[in-house]
């Protein structure tokens, strides 16, 4: 499974389910189960499905509030050159976050597996 690595208070946004899209500067093809990462913390803390990626004009940004939580205080200008909002959708919490051996050099996503997640 993937771990995408999130941010506070992103990740606590999406696994409440109020967060449905995840803003980032590329695109991705994966889709499905994704293991959700909290940045910095070494610990899975639930997850969520994947569903598709799309390119977002400033006009969308700015008009979706509801689902990528900016506020529009913030949302003058696209975060990115080019701006993706990932979607996102069935958010699970996992009663007990996991532990995993986070890998060097890895920014956006982790490749978990039974090795990499510690009992």
């Amino acid at each position: 499974m993937k771990g995408l690595i999130i941010k506070s208070p992103w990740i606590e946004h999406i696994l409440d389910g109020k967060k449905k899209w995840e803003i980032r500067g590329s695109n991705t093809k994966i889709r499905g189960t994704i293991a959700l990462i909290k940045s910095g913390s070494g610990m899975v803390y639930g997850e969520v499905n994947l569903i598709d990626s799309k390119e977002l004009t400033l006009k969308d940004y700015q008009e979706s509030h509801e689902f990528h939580c900016v506020q529009s205080e913030n949302a003058q200008d696209l975060p990115y050159q080019k701006t993706y909002a990932w979607v996102l959708e069935n958010p699970k919490i996992y009663p007990e976050p996991l532990s995993y051996k986070h890998p060097m050099g890895a920014v956006i996503w982790v490749n978990l597996s039974a090795q990499t997640i510690e009992s």
